[in-house]
């Protein structure tokens, strides 16, 4: 029995001194744009100018929509929000990635992203992604910003085509803390040593999971959850 105990022991502290991460969302905390922008330059970018303007008018249309089914539940606004892409051509998506890192998103890295990417880095830690957006649209930016790994949404194609169906698991709100929680167990990353942060309280769950949650450029309601439970507060505007 006290063989057993000590190897339970011995596990513990395995687990205990493995390496530490640091978690990030990515709209809002990393950069200043979110998904419309990228709806938006994918609706810019269809052949036809008839197609591009009913594309573009139909994003601004939903815009209002968008916003209720967030406030009301980020589960249902991925949901809603990602049959936009219905009928998008798997090719073309990808084609205009780079671009879309060039015009959209390169520019809207926050001044202090680089910087405190580089100290998480100086320190060890691994560097981590966990976002509602498509992956093959932050592909190019998280290598620039030199993350070591990220986990996105993936659209579901068909011949080629989008069916406007995102793939399981959908990350947003506690599906990015179940997956934080078995990436940690199976790369022995240690959490009460980690790092999280996040600028919404959609994403509490992956705050509250870690040593060290970090509120960056916080809406209202995280910015109050942050004071309440005297955890940093980072502006990288």
């Amino acid at each position: 029995m006290a063989k057993l105990n000590k190897s339970i022991t011995n596990r513990t502290d395995i687990k205990k001194s493995g390496q530490a991460a640091a978690f990030y969302d990515l709209e809002g905390t990393l950069v200043s744009t979110n998904l419309v922008h990228t709806l938006a330059f994918y609706s810019r970018r269809q052949q036809g100018l008839f197609k591009t303007i009913k594309r573009s008018v139909g994003t601004l249309v939903k815009l209002p929509a968008f916003g209720i089914t967030d406030l009301y539940s980020r589960n249902v606004f991925n949901e809603y929000f990602f049959q936009s892409y219905k009928g998008e051509s798997e090719d073309r998506l990808r084609y205009f990635s780079e671009e879309l890192f060039e015009e959209v998103l390169k520019p809207a890295i926050y001044p202090g992203t680089k910087e405190l990417i580089a100290a998480g880095k100086k320190l060890g830690q691994r560097q981590i992604v966990i976002t509602g957006a498509l992956d093959f649209t932050i592909d190019r930016l998280c290598e620039y910003l030199g993350i070591d790994e990220y986990k996105a949404n993936s659209m579901e194609f068909v011949n080629g085509y989008s069916t406007g169906r995102i793939l399981p698991p959908v990350m947003a709100s506690a599906t990015k803390a179940k997956w934080m929680r078995e990436y940690a167990e199976k790369n022995d990353i240690n959490l009460s040593d980690s790092y999280a942060y996040s600028d919404s309280i959609s994403d509490l769950p992956m705050l509250s999971i870690v040593g060290h949650p970090v509120a960056v450029n916080p809406d209202f309601r995280l910015k109050q959850t942050a004071i309440q439970h005297d955890w940093a507060v980072l502006n990288l505007k």
